[in-house]
């Protein structure tokens, strides 16, 4: 009877009932998610001045450039790569700015050589990486000395301020409300767009495939080689774009500009689930590091620690993801494989119309 029942609701157009089941949610991300809203409701119950529109855009205002180029080392990070060159490039890309704005040329003229000078850094690390089979912790590590002296050939020890009117009122000028500055405007246009590329598209498959397993996707036909210049273009690209939101936030333009950087985007992308060893991870998790590094560093400001003890802060909070994320994901493993089968699916026939 049932078997017959199956068949009926195949020929007119089954109906398959939901399963819902508490594995469903058991994931890093989810879990990430619900300790910052405990966070985030916590400080603006117990921490003065927390909640006012000055400070929250001061605090999203501060994660801005960090937030945007997680996006890519996210993904570098997937297919077993780092890039340690990400804040040189941004610096970098800022001083090339400001010489070139300092020197006559229009924003808009300026704008497209910025973002060509990020993505020729980026490509040149992923040649390295790709095509001399170096390593990308060493390449990086390499460059991100090398593109930051080239700030200095460019600018020295001195600054750029002289910047036109439309580039700093957009680093200081609201977006919808006073809560939200306009920084943050390039994260929320590109974060959905990698999203979609990541979580549902054939280059996110094959992202997920090369970070899995390296030898079995080149056997089934996926360029990774390509794949990954490609990835480090992008990072260098974006890191570009960083450079301008920088510049324009602070009003300045100098080589010594997101020092430290790499780390605070390292911790965010582990924090949010990206495994150390590729393959694994969402950029949702990401989302929600993004949020609880920038609330951590707000209350610790608010509450007058300073900046060497937030760093001490943020080291710890990266090697607490590394051993918690190894923790909760082998846990996780052995959960899912006691777990009983889940019950057959019940096909139901539609009803007549």
């Amino acid at each position: 009877m049932s078997a017959s029942l199956s068949l009926q609701g195949r020929k007119a157009g089954a109906v398959r009932s939901p399963r819902f089941s508490l594995r469903d949610f058991a994931s890093w991300d989810t879990g990430l998610g619900i300790i910052t809203l405990i966070a985030l409701l916590l400080a603006v119950v117990f921490v003065p001045r927390f909640a006012t529109s000055f400070n929250l855009s001061q605090a999203i205002a501060l994660v801005s450039e960090k937030a945007l180029i997680v996006l890519p080392m996210a993904l570098l990070m997937i297919v077993r790569e780092i890039d340690l060159s990400v804040a040189s490039i941004l610096a970098l890309t800022s001083c090339i700015l400001g010489v070139l704005l300092q020197s006559g040329w229009p924003l808009m003229g300026a704008i497209p050589v910025v973002l060509l000078a990020g993505a020729l850094c980026g490509a040149l690390n992923g040649w390295l990486v790709t095509r001399l089979g170096l390593a990308s912790l060493l390449v990086t590590l390499g460059t991100m000395g090398l593109y930051r002296g080239l700030g200095y050939v460019l600018l020295g020890a001195n600054s750029v301020n002289e910047l036109p009117d439309a580039l700093t009122d957009f680093g200081i000028a609201p977006l919808f409300t006073a809560a939200i500055p306009q920084t943050i405007l390039p994260f929320l246009i590109l974060a959905p767009i990698f999203a979609i590329v990541l979580h549902r598209t054939a280059i996110g498959r094959r992202i997920y495939a090369i970070g899995g397993s390296p030898e079995v996707a080149r056997y089934s036909g996926i360029r990774s080689d390509r794949l990954r210049l490609w990835l480090f273009t992008l990072s260098g690209l974006v890191c570009a774009i960083a450079g301008i939101v920088f510049t324009a936030r602070l009003s300045n333009a100098r080589a010594n500009n997101a020092q430290g950087f790499e780390l605070e985007i390292i911790t965010m992308a582990l924090l949010g689930g990206i495994s150390v060893f590729g393959g694994r991870g969402r950029l949702s998790g990401v989302i929600w590091a993004v949020i609880l590094v920038a609330l951590l560093r707000d209350v610790l400001g608010l509450e007058g620690v300073g900046g060497n003890a937030q760093g001490i802060s943020i080291g710890l909070l990266l090697i607490l993801s590394l051993l918690l994320g190894g923790v909760f994901q082998t846990r996780l493993d052995a959960a899912r494989r006691r777990a009983p089968p889940p019950p057959p699916e019940v096909v139901l026939p539609e009803p007549a119309s």
